[in-house]
């Protein structure tokens, strides 16, 4: 903290309590001391001393104590050589000061008492815009908004915008929030309310646009009014400030708008906005407090913009946004996830293998996005005629202050239940792989793109607020702009699978598990261990791990292995009981190293299905992204419809693209060395890991001995190269004993 900071607020904090002692010695010489003082019809008294202090103010002579006070907070003055750059200080010297506000308003209402109207609407014909502290009847209107969330805090803007036009965007910016605006002080000859009059917008309580009063001491009321609340619904008792100022900091979510050239008087108001937790924004270059301590993040903030004003305070006070509805022409809710769209109920679709359909999902900075934006870039759902594929990316932007890019995955995961939720839709699959289906009802109900970007914005605000502080949707169409995002999400995923791969699963005694596609299997339970990562290939153990920290009851639980039950299939009894409860009794074990052997459940929206090619002793996988035949005699399609509701399927298992090349896939059958057959379109795809762990096997050309549809796609067109080229496989055990 600089030196000027503090030399400013505590010489602020000086001149004040100076001021306001002349004020108190000038009306007691001018009126008897047992004259009656007060903000009108209260029950509070001086609401921020009573609160605070638990003192009574309601003659002059009462006035003398908390002037006392306020006068024994001041600190030392700042030295030349020696300045101590401690919050403490600037504390005692603001609250100081709003003693002293306090008691110069008392002393004007006292000396005018028609300054202030005391009304909810200021008496504009009259001339008279200023309404003054808010009484008891005010109070328990609009105190319980604060209470109840439909007014989650207020601005307290103070000064004027550079124009009046500024001023009316702003002003309504915050109205959209469902803010009050409290307004003080003059800059350049005028207010913010008298800009918002000037604009032609209506101002008062029933606009909460709140014209308090046309100096800085008339900001005491925006304090008194938020501690009133604290004590009247929060059941606080005078006094007892610790629990004041801690009922605001955690409840009343406010802010401090600096408009115009902040003064040694501002400054102090700013510090003893502080103590409440209200951080300070300023549209000038004043000196700035950092580090976070009192406040939720920064203390004062300078050179924000007006066009940034409303987003950066709502950044900083760590205000959640909330929505409510969301505004899309389908039914939306859990109720559909598990909807299909067939063949005669489809009107168009992407992804499925036929065209590119790619999710992904990054951490963005505060001010890199716009909360809320959802754009489509490209053609939508209105320019398609019935059984038309398209491209789609779906690329979402999320920022927040406890946002990390660990909670990625998880975030990106969503998009298929949300998708799922909207009435009509069909999701299936995640990353790179994503099938979507939208019926004909949608789009006679009027269904959009943007509605999936809408929902996800609203979604994720709802579900994660304690992570998410800003969400933009961007959905391309257009094939160019999508394979461009694909190219991109394909090394976001490789990043984020590579932080798993030097783990095993013997360095960890919990396991996760993920119970996302439930809605259409109702039996599957995917557990996640290191090197097994999900079915989908979207999560891998770490993900989980971090899905978990965020929601302790989502879906991602952990699941303690207890005793290994066979470490050659890999099968633990803490799984067991996990997967028994979870799956509702269908499932009551399952291992996790085998596709011939009880293997683990698939679910629908698994990136590759392994199955058992008994005539060649080894197993073939097949991606979602591959239409034809296979030499098992079924394409992906079919495979998944046979075993994909949540069954374990001996001979087959889903698996994701990652998991072939983990040093666990399938080793209680022989591991890697089975793989016989594969799409050439996986194949290459993955062909550096399998390089890699062939090699760590011992048989480096492993790559090219494995066929594909280029060489047959029947076990007994398979056959022939695999002796030829001297497959492992086949000098094998037998694959079924």
């Amino acid at each position: 903290m600089s030196k000027l900071v503090a030399f400013a607020v505590i010489q602020g904090g000086y001149k004040v309590v100076s001021t306001v002692e002349g004020e108190l010695r000038n009306a007691l010489e001018s009126y008897s001391a047992d004259t009656k003082i007060g903000f009108g019809n209260t029950a509070y008294y001086l609401p921020v001393i009573y609160s605070l202090t638990g003192m009574k103010c309601e003659t002059l002579e009462d006035l003398k104590k908390p002037m006392e006070f306020a006068r024994g907070l001041l600190p030392p003055h700042v030295k030349n050589k020696h300045h101590l750059p401690y919050l403490g200080p600037l504390l005692d010297a603001g609250m100081a000061a709003l003693f002293a506000y306090e008691i110069s308003e008392a002393i004007r209402i006292l000396r005018e008492p028609d300054f202030y109207t005391f009304t909810e609407e200021p008496d504009i014909d009259a001339g008279k815009i200023w309404v003054g502290p808010a009484d008891d009847i005010i109070l328990r209107k609009r105190g319980v908004e604060f209470v109840d969330g439909s007014a989650p805090g207020f601005a307290a803007m103070v000064g004027a915008a550079p124009n009046a036009q500024i001023a009316k965007k702003l002003v309504e910016e915050y109205q959209k929030r469902s803010l009050y605006i409290f307004c003080a002080a003059h800059h350049n000859g005028t207010s913010v309310a008298e800009q918002c009059l000037e604009a032609g917008m209506q101002i008062g309580w029933n606009t909460r646009i709140v014209p308090f009063g046309p100096d800085i001491s008339s900001a005491i009321f925006a304090l008194g009014f938020a501690n009133r609340a604290a004590m009247a619904f929060g059941g606080v008792k005078p006094g007892d400030y610790k629990k004041i100022l801690l009922y605001n900091k955690d409840r009343i979510f406010a802010f401090v708008n600096a408009l115009g050239d902040v003064g040694t008087e501002w400054a102090v108001a700013a510090a003893g906005c502080v103590s409440w937790g209200f951080p300070t924004l300023a549209d000038t270059d004043i000196p700035e407090i950092l580090p976070t301590g009192i406040c939720t993040y920064e203390h004062v903030v300078a050179n924000v913009s007006p066009d940034e004003m409303c987003e950066k305070s709502i950044e900083i006070r760590g205000l959640k946004v909330s929505v409510t509805e969301i505004d899309i022409p389908c039914a939306f809710g859990p109720a559909f996830e598990g909807e299909r769209v067939r063949g005669e109920d489809l009107y168009c679709q992407t992804g499925g293998g036929k065209t590119q359909c790619t999710e992904l999902c990054k951490m963005a900075e505060m001010n890199e996005i716009e909360d809320g934006k959802v754009q489509v870039i490209g053609p939508d759902i209105p320019d398609m005629k019935p059984g038309d594929r398209f491209y789609l990316g779906i690329y979402v932007q999320v920022a927040g202050r406890e946002f990390q890019t660990d909670f990625e995955p998880i975030l990106e995961r969503q998009i298929h239940h949300l998708t799922n939720y909207i009435q009509y839709i069909m999701h299936i699959g995640q990353r790179d792989i994503s099938w979507v289906r939208v019926s004909k009802a949608a789009v006679e109900k009027g269904f959009t793109l943007k509605d999936i970007g809408v929902v996800i914005h609203a979604k994720f605000h709802q579900d994660f607020k304690k992570i998410v502080d800003k969400v933009q949707v961007t959905l391309y169409t257009n094939k160019e702009d999508v394979e461009k995002l694909t190219k991109r999400a394909r090394a976001e995923y490789k990043l984020r699978d590579d932080r798993v791969e030097n783990m095993r699963d013997e360095d960890v005694d919990t396991f996760y598990s993920c119970t996302l596609c439930q809605s259409f299997a109702p039996s599957h339970v995917c557990t996640v261990s290191p090197e097994r990562t999900g079915l989908c290939g979207a999560y891998n153990w770490m993900d989980c791990k971090a899905s978990f920290e965020i929601n302790p009851t989502g879906p991602n639980q952990p699941v303690k292995i207890g005793e290994c039950l066979d470490p050659v299939l890999g099968q633990w009894k803490g799984v067991n009981e996990f997967v028994t409860k979870a799956s509702r009794g269908t499932t009551t074990h399952y291992n996790f190293y085998s596709m011939v052997y009880d293997p683990m459940t698939t679910c629908g929206c698994c990136e590759c299905i392994a199955a058992m090619l008994p005539g060649c002793n080894g197993v073939m996988t097949v991606g979602r992204d591959y239409n034809g035949d296979t030499p098992c005699g079924m394409k992906f399609t079919t495979l998944a419809g046979v075993m994909g509701g949540g069954a374990s399927s001996p001979g087959f298992v889903g698996h994701s693209k990652f998991n072939i090349t983990q040093g666990k896939f399938i080793k209680g059958d022989g591991g890697l060395l089975r793989m016989v057959w594969m799409p050439k379109i996986l194949k290459e795809e993955i062909k550096d890991r399998i390089m890699k762990r062939a090699a760590a096997l011992g048989v480096p050309d492993l790559y090219d001995k494995i066929a594909d549809e280029t060489v047959g796609t029947t076990e007994e067109e398979i056959l022939p190269f695999l002796q030829k080229v001297g497959h492992p496989a086949l000098s094998m055990d037998p694959i079924v004993g």
